[in-house]
């Protein structure tokens, strides 16, 4: 049972790693842009969601308020959240991105650390440095097999919520218009765009699905693990880099599988080796698996012409 308890906890945090990771690997799939800043999205989210949880406790709930007007409340925090990262993906690809459509990676790579950093200072600024306590999207656990395994509901919610999301996210780029535009312009987008593409909208699309999932990872993580500050997205963001190449970047299976392997190898390398030697573990993992496979585990190895 506790082996059975680090694991529903380890597909858990997997689950939200594979959210941040389905951001970064639809962006580098179509832009082929690697956007750092995308953990920084996360936590612009979560204040988001906070913010608007904090003032409907203060001005719409009563003391002792019912659990559908908390589930209301929190519905409405987290498609508020949604809404403005998606406005925000939007605006950073318009302003950071766009210019440097055509420039080389190294100067795409510096202007991203470049947004992550303003980001950060900008919520430091408007939301102070102090961690706040956030309030989850559901409290309460599920108890079985009379009381030796506990799974909370949040737990539950967070690899449902992976689940459905990695379903659409299929069905979209798969079945929609615009998905098959994603994909055209994924393969070549010189070609695409000579076929009547719009690729900036295409790209820009791309940025505003991202940062739509990544508010959705941010309310998750902070119900998962209930601090929130202005740094809360940094090492979950490049936890969900390491996963979207554990899988193998571009590809959105990849990215669902190398996030709950990432989660479950932390949980157990911290249940059962040490919690302070878990980061080491995961990163170890990852060097051994690009080692064996450069692509990651379900990604494909593209040759390039020379």
């Amino acid at each position: 049972m506790e082996f059975l308890s680090y694991l529903i906890t380890g597909i858990s945090l997997g689950s939200i790693y594979a959210i941040i990771a389905l951001g970064y690997t639809m962006v580098y799939g179509i832009a082929k842009m690697l956007n750092f800043a995308h953990g920084d999205v996360i936590m612009v989210g979560a204040y988001v969601s906070f913010y608007v949880t904090m003032f409907a406790g203060s001005n719409l709930l009563g003391d002792d308020p019912s659990t559908l007007a908390s589930g209301i409340v929190a519905l409405v925090s987290v498609l508020l959240a949604m809404a403005v990262c998606t406005v925000l993906g939007i605006v950073i690809e318009g302003l950071a991105y766009r210019p440097l459509r055509q420039a080389g990676s190294l100067a795409v790579l510096i202007t991203a650390i470049g947004v992550s950093y303003f980001l950060q200072n900008a919520a430091q600024l408007l939301f102070g440095a102090n961690p706040v306590n956030f309030t989850p999207v559901i409290s309460g656990q599920l108890t079985l097999f009379g009381g030796q395994l506990r799974i909370s509901y949040v737990a539950l919610l967070t690899i449902a919520a992976c689940v459905v999301i990695m379903l659409g996210l299929t069905t979209f780029t798969g079945k929609s218009r615009m998905g098959k535009a994603m994909r055209a312009c994924s393969e070549d987008r010189g070609a695409a765009q000579l076929m009547g593409i719009n690729v900036n909208a295409t790209i820009s699309m791309t940025f505003a699905i991202g940062s739509a999932l990544a508010a959705v990872a941010g309310v998750l993580l902070c119900s998962y693990s209930p601090v929130l500050q202005p740094t809360t997205g940094s090492m979950p963001g490049i936890k969900a880099f390491t996963a979207a190449v554990f899988g193998g970047i571009g590809s959105i299976p990849g990215a669902f599988l190398g996030g709950l392997l990432l989660g479950i190898i932390e949980a157990l390398a911290q249940a059962y080796i040490s919690t302070q030697l878990s980061n080491t573990i995961l990163f170890a993992v990852l060097i051994v698996v690009l080692l064996v496979k450069p692509s990651g585990l379900l990604g494909k190895y593209v040759p390039e012409k020379v």
